[in-house]
């Protein structure tokens, strides 16, 4: 199953994209991801409800948040509200470790989103902050990536043994499925994402290349 991890829609303060266009674009260019994640920035959309397209489309549509840290921006999968309230999604600069800590105390998972990019990729901090403790995968295929941000962080998560996802990290309509991730099991919840996430049973895909 090939799910795209990393997406916005116009609940962000910087997205353009309706849950439905993503639906009929993915459709309609045949596109080959099962669904996608939503990513909201410093947020978490409690509210939405994407059941009912996600059956008229036959994909599958989860929520997620992105996070700032001072190690950078940092994917949050499996968010309660008794996560919600360990700290402030809101936040500009909310410490990784107190992210980490929470989301393993809630059964959620943090993952360092585009790691190689300059101020907002966990890498570009490491050398001033050490490397933080407690993660285990980052996101090394992202589809908005330029330069050798991709290539910096596939080759910081080889040295340090971490994981890695894929995700577009589109804003708009047409950037969908550029990156994903692809999982052994079946995808149909939150939950079942963060078990696979957890257990390692996947692997990133870079779908403008190929990789």
């Amino acid at each position: 199953m090939l799910l795209d991890l990393h997406t916005h829609s116009i609940k962000s303060d910087d997205g353009r994209a309706k849950v439905e266009n993503y639906c009929q674009w993915i459709r309609s260019k045949n596109l080959p991801i099962d669904g996608f994640v939503l990513t909201e920035h410093r947020q978490f959309d409690a509210e939405s409800d994407y059941s009912a397209l996600a059956e008229k489309f036959d994909l599958c549509i989860l929520k997620a948040s992105e996070v700032e840290t001072e190690y950078g921006h940092v994917l949050v999968y499996g968010v309660t509200p008794a996560l919600q309230a360990e700290f402030d999604f809101g936040s500009i600069s909310l410490p990784l470790a107190k992210v980490i800590a929470a989301c393993n105390a809630h059964g959620a998972i943090a993952v360092p989103c585009h790691p190689g990019r300059p101020r907002v990729g966990m890498f570009a901090h490491t050398d001033a902050l050490g490397v933080p403790a407690g993660v285990e995968i980052v996101e090394i295929y992202n589809g908005g990536s330029r330069d050798q941000e991709d290539q910096i962080a596939i080759e910081h998560a080889s040295q340090l043994g971490y994981r890695g996802i894929g995700g577009s990290d589109s804003h708009i309509v047409s950037h969908v499925g550029r990156c994903a991730t692809r999982f052994d099991a079946e995808i149909k919840s939150i939950d079942d994402l963060v078990l696979a996430l957890k257990t390692g049973q996947f692997e990133a895909v870079n779908l403008k290349t190929g990789d």
